[in-house]
């Protein structure tokens, strides 16, 4: 067993992990990235960023990688009530930050900053199976790489390892979950007519139904749709495609953007209620993104969160050379606007779901 020193690791190399160890590598810190992925996959994730997270990208540096990523600025959103006429909002004038929202494939632009990462001086271990924590003086990561286990140590360890976090457990963090109550489900397909330059928001008050389409350009579209868990239906696979494109079209989906259009990724769906941990640091292990504290989908916040994650224990580190200190001020900054976004889409839905 080999054991090697860093600054900083990261269990997970997405857009959290990968974001944190460019911005800090360089700044001269040595940060280590254990990705379990030796090729990112299409699956049914967040593709579609707000435009406060498109103003944290930039602040973060890691707006360029995005777009050369093949992300594009998404200038109109577009919310149809009751398959009534919808109502079109130009985003860069009536955003608080003045941006667009953003869209983008999620395996390349992972692929992009776990790249960019590297450039910035970042040691990238793909294919490496985390398999604990011992914490204490030194914070030791455990993991096995090319079917070799080796040891690690960090003063910061931090985990960017999505909703279903075992960094949390390995840490000692606690979850906390809101009642659930809808099913988000999601698929990718090609050929369909909706434009390019807008996102779409279909929704039926009298059934609960919400669909959501997100342009990946060239006739690329995910879709998504979330219904009452209510209804016993966890929609999944081929058999249900044809039930989703329905429930679509309930909700005011234009049937027309379905015609010629052809699957080209799973369908999946999943409970949707936000969970999260309080106060996301803890003896040296930080959480950061889903891991700390995924939002219901529904609403679209998550990608942002996560880069707001990012930025603030980004300055908070180069802020302070005590880095438990930096740690602490991260989770209770982490707390306060995590509860805002959490309680805000509990009204939502409370409002546009349940009532």
């Amino acid at each position: 067993m080999s054991s090697t020193d860093f600054d900083i690791i990261t269990i997970g190399g997405g857009l959290g992990g990968a974001s944190l160890a460019k911005v800090m590598a360089e700044h001269g810190a040595q940060v280590l990235v254990l990705e379990s992925e030796t090729k990112f996959k299409d699956r049914v994730r967040g593709e579609a960023m707000v435009s406060w997270g498109v103003n944290e990208a930039k602040e973060l540096g890691i707006y360029s990688n995005l777009r050369d990523a093949g992300g594009w600025d998404v200038e109109f959103l577009e919310v149809s009530l009751e398959a009534g006429k919808p109502v079109r909002r130009q985003l860069r004038s009536t955003t608080n930050p003045s941006e667009p929202r953003f869209n983008f494939y999620h395996p390349d632009i992972q692929e992009s900053l776990l790249q960019a990462a590297s450039d910035a001086g970042a040691v990238i271990q793909r294919g490496a199976r985390v398999r604990h924590l011992r914490l204490g003086d030194s914070h030791v990561v455990v993991a096995t790489v090319a079917g070799v286990e080796k040891e690690f140590t960090a003063r910061l360890v931090v985990g960017a390892d999505g909703r279903y976090s075992r960094s949390r457990g390995w840490g000692g963090f606690q979850v906390s979950e809101n009642p659930e109550s809808t099913f988000c489900a999601g698929l990718l397909f090609q050929g369909m007519t909706a434009p390019d330059d807008t996102t779409h928001n279909f929704r039926t008050f009298e059934k609960s139904l919400n669909a959501l389409l997100f342009p990946q350009r060239s006739g690329m579209v995910r879709a998504y749709l979330c219904y009452p868990m209510a209804w016993g239906e966890q929609l999944s696979a081929d058999k249900d495609i044809r039930r989703f494109i329905n429930w679509s079209v309930e909700a005011g989906t234009p049937k027309g953007y379905f015609e010629g259009a052809v699957p080209a990724g799973p369908l999946a769906s999943f409970k949707s209620a936000s969970t999260w941990v309080e106060h996301p640091y803890r003896d040296g292990v930080a959480l950061i993104g889903d891991a700390a504290g995924a939002t219901d989908p529904m609403w679209g916040q998550g990608l942002s969160l996560t880069l707001r994650d990012v930025r603030v224990l980004r300055d908070h580190l180069l802020g302070e050379r005590d880095w438990a200190k930096s740690g602490h001020a991260y989770a209770e900054e982490h707390d306060r606007y995590f509860t805002v976004c959490n309680t805000v889409q509990a009204w939502h839905e409370r409002l546009l779901v349940e009532t």
